[in-house]
């Protein structure tokens, strides 16, 4: 079966028109994916197609037990993160054909209330597998059990990545650069875009940072702390979007305090390595050919850029409640002077009743108000 890109149509549109690719997107963007895979397969074209797949810019010529390879980064990662863009549109468009279009036909969601739960099944499916991911990397690289990992060693120990390092974050860029050709291949519409430009801007420009100031053991600290937020959140809304509302507010409730702890550990995290740990570094020269960005100028505005984003994010949490609060309280007060309303019309109907009764006794012939009288 053809990927259609989650959209179908019973309809045949022009070849090579805007209709067409949006419905064939998943199959052009394979088409053009497997070129690079069938160029592994001759000795000519070879060399050119591992450029695109395959992890460049080696530091080690003998791999080890002791020693495994280590890589830096340099100009061919712009090949690997096209072809990687391009697997991420193919793996986007899988994901929304083969498990939420089938989802969605359970749900039978409004057009607003589809476009939000494609939106999070997507994130939460990428934010899941990169947070668990990170923590894996973490952990082999005994982050988790020795904090200072985070800044000793440095510009060495970290300009050197292992491979899951190198392409963990290949696969980060590669998938943040793809959500801008997926506004038009999704047809997004214009009051949303907007928001996942800066969603997708933001997390491209961090991880590109961390991965060229050799800052990637604790942007991969950072982004782990934010996807496993994240995912969290992502897992509420689709239960409220699935109508069931008391899993979805407890789910909230949790999601509250994870998102509160993680905007304060990922500032800890932040003051402890660029405000402590790298400030006692001896070296401390900007040496670009080694990728020695430690001095007081980087290390500042890196500081200042984490705790700035994490003030953002906290600004609109806080925003977010206080409009929920006062919509609220809205509500309530309509209902109050609903019920008020209602006691007030029920009220003048008994009175207009009452009223009503008394005029037509005193409306009645003298002589039958005088024989009842005298009953």
């Amino acid at each position: 079966m053809a990927l259609k890109g989650g959209r179908k149509s019973n309809k045949n549109p022009p070849i090579l028109s805007h209709e067409f690719v949006i419905q064939n997107h998943a199959d052009i963007v394979s088409c053009v994916a497997m070129v690079f895979v069938l160029g592994l397969m001759f000795q000519t074209t070879s060399p050119l197609a591992s450029v695109f797949i395959a992890v460049q810019h080696n530091a080690s010529d003998i791999e080890t037990a002791e020693a495994p390879m280590t890589y830096t980064y340099g100009s061919r990662d712009f090949a690997a993160v096209f072809f990687y863009c391009l697997i991420s549109i193919v793996m986007h468009a899988i994901i929304q054909e083969y498990v939420l279009d089938k989802i969605n036909r359970k749900l039978h969601l409004s057009k607003v209330k589809h476009s939000k739960f494609n939106e999070s099944g997507q994130l939460l499916i990428f934010t899941a597998v990169s947070a668990a991911w990170a923590i894996n990397i973490l952990i082999n690289d005994n982050v988790i059990t020795d904090i200072t990992a985070l800044w000793s060693d440095y510009p060495t120990g970290h300009a050197q990545m292992s491979f899951m390092l190198k392409f963990y974050f290949i696969i980060q860029m590669s998938y943040w650069l793809h959500c801008y050709p997926e506004l038009y291949f999704q047809k997004t519409k214009r009051d949303e875009i907007p928001g996942r430009v800066q969603h997708a801007t933001l997390y491209l420009i961090f991880c590109v940072a961390a991965y060229v100031l050799n800052f990637n053991r604790v942007g991969l600290v950072l982004l782990s702390l934010r996807f496993i937020e994240e995912a969290i959140l992502h897992i509420c809304r689709l239960l409220y979007f699935a109508e069931k509302a008391s899993a979805a507010s407890t789910g909230f409730s949790v999601w509250n305090v994870v998102f509160v702890m993680s905007r304060l550990a990922s500032i800890i995290v932040a003051i402890l390595t660029f405000h402590y740990g790298l400030a006692i570094n001896e070296n401390q020269v900007l040496d670009i050919a080694t990728g020695n960005f430690n001095i007081p100028l980087v290390r500042l505005n890196a500081l200042i850029a984490v705790c700035l984003i994490q003030a953002w994010m906290m600004w609109n949490f806080i925003h977010f409640h206080l409009r929920k609060l006062r919509e609220r309280q809205a509500e309530a007060l309509a209902l109050q002077l609903k019920a008020v309303e209602k006691k007030v019309k029920t009220k003048n109907k008994k009175d207009d009743s009452k009223r009503s009764s008394e005029e037509d006794v005193s409306e009645l012939p003298e002589v039958d108000q005088q024989t009842r009288r005298r009953r």
